[in-house]
């Protein structure tokens, strides 16, 4: 009885014990009630332009995207009024701060478009790119040689040109806060060039090229089998009709 009694304990702790395991984790390693981490969400590719998108990157002669190089701090733009701090750029009339952007001044005053198909200014995009929680303004210009493109940012109440790109047949799109553009290189090749903010401009990070493989040729064709293949041999019964020459035709 006593024996019982022992074993009948032992087996009461050993499910005690499990039991007690089992609360203390999941197989996951979470504690019991614990909240499972967040999944990160890697950025992917976004257009600015869908209208662009849409129609496709339209024929014309490649040129390359303009990669940044090195060189002097940005210096703001003049003849413009403050940046206001409640709005920041998007409370500026971007056609002003075209105007003033001696890069840009060729466009000043150009039609805006909604659509591609003809020269003019496309609708403003405005994205954080640095990371202050204020937007930067993005402006893109179809003209008749190609495509530019120019990035501004608030710095002390005055507006600073980061960014000025050009080519044909660019594309921009944006990978969380970097800006990819891409173009079709002079060479048939596929570029991509990547900007990402450095704390005074955006600079280039990458610039990738892609070429698309050669199709192969075959390797031979029924036109050009050599002399005694299968295909320009004549049977027998060929032969024999070609010696005794043409068949003469009923009435």
């Amino acid at each position: 009885m006593i024996q019982r009694s022992l074993f009948a304990y032992a087996l009461l702790a050993t499910a005690l014990a499990a039991a007690a395991l089992v609360g203390c984790g999941t197989p996951s390693g979470l504690g019991s009630g614990e909240p499972a981490p967040p999944v990160a969400v890697q950025p992917h590719p976004e257009g600015l332009w869908p209208a662009w998108a849409r129609a496709g990157t339209p024929p014309g002669d490649a040129g390359a995207a303009e990669a940044a190089q090195e060189q002097a701090p940005p210096t703001p733009l003049a003849g413009l009024p403050a940046v206001p701090v409640r709005g920041g750029l998007a409370a500026m009339k971007p056609d002003a701060i075209v105007c003033a952007d001696s890069r840009m001044k060729a466009q000043c005053g150009r039609a805006r478009i909604d659509l591609p198909g003809r020269a003019g200014v496309r609708p403003p995009v405005y994205r954080d790119l640095t990371g202050d929680g204020a937007p930067e303004l993005i402006v893109a210009a179809d003209v008749e040689s190609g495509r530019i493109v120019s990035v501004y940012t608030a710095e002390r109440g005055k507006v600073v040109q980061v960014l000025f790109t050009g080519g044909r047949r660019l594309a921009v799109e944006a990978v969380g806060s970097d800006l990819v553009v891409r173009a079709a290189a002079s060479d048939g090749a596929e570029q991509a060039v990547r900007y990402t903010w450095d704390g005074t401009r955006m600079s280039t990070i990458s610039d990738e090229k892609r070429y698309r493989p050669c199709p192969r040729s075959p390797r031979s064709s029924p036109d050009l089998s050599p002399p005694g293949s299968p295909s320009t041999q004549e049977s027998p019964a060929e032969k024999s009709r070609a010696e005794k020459g043409p068949a003469e035709e009923g009435p």
